[in-house]
Formats: structure tokens, C-alpha cells, sequence
């Protein structure tokens, strides 16, 4: 059977397939492109481990670290690794990506080793699959269930519902963002679109922490998003957003606080525009370097917007340039000794990220990662990043 009949098979089926019918699903695409077997392996939250995603009848398989596995590396670097297999088998570990989101990995088994030229054929397979993922997830919890690894609290429920994809490409420009904690969180929150050429990218924090605080917190969080989006949809300026977030939260809670980015990009010229409400700066970073820290704050938190007028401030990128939005649970996470993690460690090792030439939102999960790590994984307070890559001018 033809790649293009596969493919059209696939799709065909999946049009009252459940998610619990992938695993199935993905094992007939594997025999019309001539594998034996094509298995789902889904990324956990905090994206450390690949996780099966199995049929009721299918035999038990291993989760899989990140970390030191060629399945792995093929979710961290985004394409395709072969590795030998048993006698008569092999293996080809495709990465399963909704556009740059990524979901996990594919594991094709076959009985020789995929020929360079039929590689393709199954990253084409894993992408539909990928969307497939995707899809079955918004009226189904199979996936989620999949993917969790611990129990949510329901402060994290609520925020990460609302929530958008961590990754998201136009080809001149890249979005990447993570939150951690993934099953406790306290009130950050981040957002973006791309309307046009204008990317609109924002970052929340709601101050507020513990079991009652937190849900405090995230409720403002929720309301700064809606608010926010509710703005944006209304074609508002980045003034007016501002005012229409910070009158919005201050109608519900008077005394409730948020700090937090509102940015703009104009992917034809690399102009970026920032207003930045009581937050720790953003910084632009040039071929290995700190080209420019955002001048900060230009506007109040949340709530208090009303006794002064936000400064919008621009810079103009260069193509390749990265620009790097946090909260401050990234520079105050402190290490055992109580030493916090600053600025300049933060500086250091997103500038070796970028340079190591990986996929943005591999920087930004080594990132996180690197601050839960330098903690011993206890986080005081929520750690976000919000990492953009312009390209240059669109073709």
C-alpha cells in the first residue's frame, strides 16, 4: 500500500475512532507502511519520562526516561533515531509533533532497518497521529490519564485548562513556554496568539501561595487570562489591555495583585513592544550574549493601574535573536544552602542552551529542569518561561 493510501486509511478511520482506539490505530498504519508495529508513547507533564500508550490487550512495555534514551533524544531534538533491535528486528524512534508541540514519540518496529528515503513516510504517519492525540483529547481524559504521573491538585487543574499549546511556530517566528510545578501550582500563567503578523504574548503572576492561597492566586491568574484574551480579541492596543485586564481583576478583587509582561511582536520587522507591570525584566539575547534588558517595571501590577499610566517600551530584533520573559520563581529558587539562583545563573545557562543549537522548547524545559534541580525539585514558588525566536522577515 502507498504512503498516500496509508495515510488517507488513517484518517478515514479516525473519524469515530476514540482515543482509546489510537494504540489500534497506530498497529494498522504500522502493516500498510510494512512495519510490524508502531507504538505511542506520550510525554508526561513534566516531561522527564515517555509513557505507553497502550491497547487493553497489548502486552506491558517500560516507560522511558527522557534522559539518556534514544527515544528520548528523538522527543528532545525533534526527528527521527534508529536503533538496532533484536535479531531480525530494528527500531526508528519518530518524534510525535502537532506542529512543534510535542506530544511524545513513536516507536516503529520493523524487520530491516527504515531505508533514508521511507523515513518521511512515517514522520507523515506520526504527524497525523499526533493531531489525532490532540484532538481526542478535548472530549476525552485517555490521553490526560496517560499522562499524568501524580495526582493534580485542583488549583492546577483549573489554571492548566486554560492554558495554551507549549509550542507554537510560524515559520519566522517561535513561541515556547513551560510552568512548573506541573501538579501544584501557585498563580503564574502565560498566553500567547498570532494574529496576522502581530504575536501577542503575555506572563502572569498572582500573588497568593499555600492551599488557600493558591487557589486565590490562580483565580486572579484565571481572570488576568480571560481578561486578556478578551482584550486581544477585541483588537485593544497593549494600553488599553493593560487597563482592561488591571480594571477587570480590580472589579473582582480589590486587594488581590498580579505582576506580570504584555508584549507584541511584528513578525515583518522584529519590532517588539513591552509593557512590564511590576515584573522582573525580560532580556533580549544576541549570538551568545545579553544584548538588551528590558527597562522594568514601565507600568503597576495589576490592580493598581489606576494611579499611573504604563510606559510602552520598544526594541527592535535582529533576526535570530531570543527574547527570554520569566517570573521570579526562576531567579529566587534557591538552592540547599539558601543561595539563590539569580539572574546571572539564569543568563549563563540560557546562553549555553541557545548555543548548544537545540529546539527552543528544549531550552526552555533544560531550563526549568536546571532550576528544580538546583532546589533538589522543591519549589518555593511557581517557575515560568515564556522563550521567543525571531527568525527574520517572512518569505
Amino acid at each position: 500500500m502507498s504512503e498516500r493510501e496509508a495515510l488517507h486509511g488513517l484518517l478515514h478511520r479516525s473519524h469515530q475512532a476514540r482515543p482509546e482506539d489510537l494504540p489500534r490505530l497506530a498497529r494498522r498504519m504500522a502493516g500498510e507502511l510494512g512495519a510490524t508495529e508502531m507504538i505511542i508513547y506520550l510525554v508526561d507533564h513534566e516531561q522527564r519520562e515517555l509513557l505507553p500508550m497502550r491497547e487493553d490487550a497489548s502486552p506491558p512495555r517500560d516507560v522511558l526516561t527522557i534522559e539518556g534514551t534514544l527515544a528520548g533524544r528523538a522527543y528532545a531534538l525533534m526527528r527521527p533515531y534508529p536503533a538496532e533491535g533484536g535479531p531480525g528486528a530494528a527500531r526508528l524512534w519518530v518524534p510525535l509533533l502537532d506542529g512543534l508541540e510535542r506530544m511524545g514519540v513513536v516507536e516503529v518496529v520493523t524487520t530491516r532497518p527504515v531505508p533514508a528515503d521511507r523515513v518521511p513516510e512515517f514522520e507523515a504517519a506520526c504527524s497525523l497521529l499526533a493531531e489525532l492525540v490532540v484532538t481526542r483529547s478535548n472530549y476525552s481524559d485517555t490521553v490526560e490519564r496517560v499522562r499524568r504521573r501524580a495526582p493534580m491538585r485542583l488549583a492546577a487543574e483549573m489554571l492548566r485548562a486554560q492554558l495554551p499549546p507549549l509550542t507554537f511556530s510560524t515559520g519566522s517566528m517561535t513561541i515556547s513556554g513551560i510552568l512548573e510545578p506541573s501538579y501544584d501550582v501557585g498563580g503564574d500563567a502565560f498566553d500567547f496568539a498570532v494574529n496576522g503578523d502581530i504575536a501577542h504574548l503575555a506572563l502572569f503572576d498572582a500573588v497568593g501561595h499555600g492551599s488557600g492561597g493558591g487557589m486565590r492566586a490562580v483565580v486572579l491568574a484565571s481572570l488576568a487570562l480571560a481578561a486578556y484574551r478578551n482584550a486581544r480579541r477585541a483588537g485593544r492596543d497593549l494600553t488599553d489591555t493593560y487597563h482592561h485586564i488591571d480594571s477587570a481583576v480590580r472589579d473582582h478583587d480589590k486587594r488581590g495583585l498580579i505582576t506580570g509582561v504584555l508584549a507584541e511582536l511584528d513578525q515583518r520587522t522584529g519590532r517588539l513592544r513591552v509593557i512590564s507591570a511590576g515584573h522582573p525584566s525580560g532580556l533580549v539575547l544576541r549570538r551568545g550574549t545579553v544584548a538588551t534588558v528590558l527597562p522594568t517595571p514601565t507600568a503597576l501590577p495589576v490592580t493598581l493601574g489606576e494611579h499611573r499610566a504604563p510606559v510602552v517600551v520598544e526594541e527592535a530584533l535582529e533576526p535570530g535573536d531570543d527574547v527570554l520573559f520569566y517570573t521570579d520563581g526562576i531567579t529566587e529558587a534557591r538552592s540547599g544552602d539558601g543561595e539563590p539562583f539569580g539572574v546571572d545563573r539564569l543568563v549563563d545557562f540560557a546562553v549555553r542552551a541557545l548555543a548548544d543549537d537545540l529546539p527552543l522548547a528544549e531550552t526552555a524545559r533544560r531550563l526549568v529542569h536546571a532550576i528544580l534541580a538546583y532546589q533538589d525539585d522543591q519549589l518555593g514558588d511557581d517557575a515560568t518561561v515564556l522563550l521567543v525566536r525571531w527568525h527574520g522577515r517572512p518569505d
